[in-house]
């Protein structure tokens, strides 16, 4: 096989989005796993809007809507009472996609066909066992051979293989010793657009419609005289009881049991996303508690952003000292994510008396307030993560655009016109490309210096918008964040070449020891 430019191991969705980024850009590139085939087990459920954005703009969303429950409310049970209704995905001004469960397996299949279309088959049965890296790249020694690669992308999991290889801490501890989960085929009697949860003291019960008729996710803390049961294979049945003393349901229902698990949940940050030409995305840089569905979703993010850069670096068009804004910008995403999901999944669970009096008299009365509503659904959404403090943003003045973003936001998916003035979205406009937003009258010149620096017609594409006023001029980045605003076609050039290239390294600062 040719010497790819870069090597992605796991072909999980965080691998797939980052290859399908990578070749819509012209990178080329290959994907290995060491499992034998596909994963068909469910695994993570749920896409937020972000993440359905993301697989649009790199064309792998296909018919997963159609496909998917789309999840109207959140029904909390306290003590067997339902006491809060939690709406999400109503707050339509910032998206129109709403949230979506679906399998991991649903989302990771729609990926791999958007990769083949794109020319690349994951290599199934290529286990890593090690890599050595030196300035020029990077040699990866596989079960079966080595591979030559100018850079090696860690979206192997939690258990990261390119994580130990490349010598990078995974500090952090555990949340929850032990979680039970089963996917069953039952007629259950509950809602099917809701989650329905139960909390009685420090046990938690959770039930989630999956696409496919009657098909149930059943989630539960083991309880304290689970014991042998769960031990011996019984998570089922340790799971029907929990559903007849929490949730009212029949017990003796039938029911087809489709995929148990026996899992904890750990906290863990990388302390780096890099060393040198190994980089790590998705799970292999963070993990932490499924506790609002942010999981997928902050992988994917990864990919996305990662995506971009390393092809703009790979294409000789920046150095790579723009591939250390990936850990810059995607970080502290992930630190807050770890953050808020441990301490919801604490409150929620009420390890101790005072946790659960202030989570039953307290946070969940707060839960009713449409305002509170409204916060949790946009910071759960992923629409307002933003790198307004990140180095890319802080290279030029902040300076508000014309849809009232700043420099490092997400811009809305607002209506724009192209040059040969058909109508079209501006996400659809990104994936692999920037975008310049501009009056008619001024755009070319705008246009012109973003095209010398990024890459012609292919990589940069021109609109107009009536969201604009007066004279401002947007770059929108791949990933739909601002990348720059301004009047004056001098500026943009500035920003251009201080990013891709002035007062960046020329070469990793990295040194293979001796």
């Amino acid at each position: 096989m040719s010497t790819p430019t870069v090597v992605v191991a796991g072909a999980g969705p965080t691998g797939l989005a980052l290859a399908c980024g990578l070749r819509m850009a012209g990178v080329s590139v290959r994907v290995i796993d060491k499992a034998e085939r596909p994963s068909v087990a469910s695994r993570a459920l749920g896409l937020q809007p972000r993440g359905s954005e993301v697989l649009n703009r790199l064309g792998a969303l296909g018919d997963l809507p159609e496909r998917s429950v789309r999840m109207a409310e959140v029904a909390t049970h306290v003590n067997g009472r339902c006491l809060v209704r939690l709406r999400v995905g109503r707050y339509a001004a910032l998206t129109s996609w709403p949230v979506l469960v679906n399998s991991q397996a649903e989302v990771e299949t729609r990926l791999r066909r958007r990769l083949g279309d794109l020319g690349v088959e994951v290599e199934w049965g290529r286990e890593l066992l090690g890599a050595d890296q030196d300035g020029g790249g990077v040699t990866v020694q596989l079960t079966d051979g080595t591979v030559r690669t100018e850079w090696l992308i860690g979206c192997d999991g939690a258990h990261s293989r390119v994580r130990k290889v490349a010598g990078i801490a995974f500090p952090g501890a555990s949340v929850v010793e032990r979680f039970l989960l089963a996917d069953v085929r039952a007629a259950l009697p509950l809602m099917r657009d809701t989650a329905s949860v139960w909390l009685r003291k420090d046990q938690m019960l959770a039930v989630f419609p999956l696409p496919g008729g009657d098909l149930w996710r059943v989630v539960a803390s083991a309880p304290p005289d689970g014991g042998d049961d769960v031990d011996s294979g019984g998570v089922a049945a340790v799971l029907r009881r929990e559903l007849a003393t929490h949730a009212g349901v029949d017990p003796s229902a039938a029911w087809e049991v489709v995929w148990t698990s026996v899992f904890g949940i750990q906290r863990r940050l990388a302390d780096e996303y890099r060393r040198g030409r190994i980089l790590l995305a998705g799970d292999a840089a963070h993990i932490h508690s499924p506790f609002g569905g942010q999981g997928m979703n902050t992988g994917l993010g990864d990919a996305e952003n990662l995506a971009w850069k390393l092809a703009l670096v790979a294409s000789g068009r920046a150095r790579d000292g723009l591939l250390d804004t990936y850990e810059a910008e995607r970080r502290p995403v992930a630190r807050e994510v770890v953050a808020s999901t441990s301490g919801l999944t604490r409150l929620v669970l009420g390890e101790s008396l005072p946790a659960r009096a202030v989570r039953d008299h307290a946070l969940v009365p707060l839960l009713r307030r449409p305002v509170v509503q409204r916060l949790l659904w946009e910071k759960s959404s992923q629409l307002k993560v933003g790198y307004r403090k990140g180095p890319l943003a802080s290279r030029w003045p902040r300076l508000r655009s014309a849809v009232g973003s700043c420099a490092g936001d997400r811009v809305p998916d607002v209506e724009c016109i192209r040059d040969d003035g058909s109508r079209t979205r501006l996400h659809a406009e990104l994936g692999s490309r920037w975008a310049i937003i501009a009056p008619p009258a001024d755009a070319q010149v705008y246009v012109d210096h973003a095209r010398r620096r990024l890459g012609g017609a292919a990589a940069v594409a021109a609109l107009s918008s009536s969201h604009a006023h007066g004279r401002r001029v947007m770059l929108v980045r791949p990933d739909a964040h601002l990348a720059w605003s301004g009047t004056a076609p001098a500026a943009l050039d500035a920003w251009l070449a201080r990013t891709l290239g002035d007062g960046l390294p020329r070469t990793s600062q990295w040194q293979p020891s001796d």
